[in-house]
């Protein structure tokens, strides 16, 4: 044996010898995967049918997702309920809604889509939950590694995520409240990695009469950290300020104030506006919208706060209740 590869072995088993001893720290073989697991939707060609269930709500979609030179081009396609349709190019979104004949352009700040569910690059994952290896278990036809991301704390929820080992591309994807109960999960139902495109799938099938209907562009300018005039004083542990910006959203006659925070995985943001007067406004209190989503809004001073995030109720609230004027 060489004096490289001895000293890899000797690495080796001291670092899995100290995480043994620490079962609190996270597995660096499970970091690996899971650095894996950001990259692979931007980096392979795939096509499949994938579903969404939460509570007593299921949904089923099908996703087109091509890499090329111009880099990354989807389309995917609600197929239950009403029917919508989401074209993108890059961060360039397009979503085309027959039913009320209406196209909403916007960039892709901080939406995700299965199977590309973990932000890039990851940051300081570590410091708020505990990475490891699970087993291997069959999913799709495909034989997945499975990688759990244990919360150190009540602020945010667990996760566990399937992978194909050879791509690093999601199969499955369940985030688990503190009771380890299944709150939402993606999974995909058949799924075909890698090969050639067609350009013309990944065109909209409403693209020629969308001429004719209303388009919404929700357009967004980011701002310099503090430029808004609002500041979040309180935030739980481990969650950042990650951007700032003025959004234009559905049903808004003006811009409003957008501050988004992440613990590194999980993503809250926080809007501020002038109170409306309309009648159809929000009340104030904590709200469930899907799966691990949850709402809060409060008054504070002529403004309407609103916090809406992927994390447990107490969390969001947290963070609407810390949100200060400047």
């Amino acid at each position: 044996m060489t004096k490289v590869s001895l000293s890899s072995l000797l690495l080796t088993i001291i670092v899995q010898s100290a995480f043994a001893q620490n079962p609190s720290s996270s597995s660096p073989e499970a970091l690996n995967w899971l650095q894996k697991i950001a990259i692979a939707p931007r980096h392979y060609n795939y096509v499949g049918t994938f579903v969404y269930s939460s509570d007593d709500q299921i949904e089923t979609s099908r996703i087109i997702h091509l890499v090329n030179e111009e880099g990354e081009q989807e389309k995917s396609v609600v197929l239950d309920g009403p029917p919508r349709e989401i074209i993108r190019n890059n961060d360039e979104m397009r979503c085309y809604l027959p039913e009320s004949k209406t196209v909403v352009t916007e960039k892709r700040w901080l939406r995700k889509v299965f199977p590309a569910l973990l932000p890039q690059p990851l940051i300081n994952l570590d410091d708020n939950y505990i990475i490891k290896k699970g087993k291997q278990e069959r999913v799709s036809d495909y034989a997945s590694q499975v990688i759990e991301l244990e919360p150190r704390d009540d602020k945010r929820y667990g996760q566990k995520l399937w992978m194909d080992p050879n791509t690093g591309l999601l199969l499955k994807a369940a985030v688990m409240d503190k009771k380890g109960r299944v709150v939402e999960q993606f999974v995909f139902t058949d799924l075909k990695i890698g090969g050639k495109i067609d350009k013309d799938l990944l065109k909209s099938k409403y693209a020629d009469q969308a001429a004719e209907w209303r388009t919404t562009n929700l357009v967004s300018s980011t701002q310099g950290s503090g430029k808004l005039g609002w500041h979040v004083k309180d935030p739980p542990p481990g969650f950042k300020k990650i951007m700032e910006m003025k959004r234009n959203l559905s049903g808004k006659s003006r811009p409003v104030a957008h501050i988004a925070l992440s613990d590194g995985l999980a993503a809250v943001s926080v809007f501020i506006e002038p109170h409306s007067g309309e009648a159809s406004s929000p009340v104030e209190g904590l709200y469930h919208s899907r799966g691990a989503i949850n709402i809060y809004t409060r008054t504070l001073g002529d403004n309407r706060v609103t916090a809406i995030g992927e994390v447990p109720p107490a969390t969001v609230m947290q963070i609407g209740n810390s949100v200060t004027s400047r």
